[in-house]
């Protein structure tokens, strides 16, 4: 079965207050990992600013070539947006500042 707002493929639950769809996403359960390959993961996981488990997720659609293609225009269209909320003009000392501010936190 379908969900009415997605092509995802839902499970209906009786939670006893009504029935809900669920969506049903595939799970993938690895076993055996080395550690330095298990490591290195986490070491991506933590540059790139992700969970272990999206990692994996972004690592695996880099190698299939699943990857996820950017939007030029929508992200053109988001910079333009952020830039427009500021009053004044930014220096690039400052926005170098606030990523690393952000990364800490």
């Amino acid at each position: 079965m379908n969900c009415s707002f997605s092509q995802i493929p839902c499970a209906d639950v009786d939670n006893h207050n009504g029935v809900l769809m669920v969506a049903v996403v595939p799970n993938i359960t690895l076993k055996n990992i080395p550690r330095d390959l298990h490591r290195a993961l986490k070491v991506r996981a933590k540059a790139h600013h992700r969970s272990l488990n999206k990692e994996v997720i972004a690592t695996l659609q880099s190698v299939t070539g699943k990857e996820p293609r950017l939007d030029a225009k929508k992200l053109i269209a988001e910079a333009r947006e952020m830039r427009s909320k500021f009053k004044r003009s930014v220096t690039l000392d400052e926005i170098q500042a606030w990523k690393i501010e952000g990364r800490r936190r």
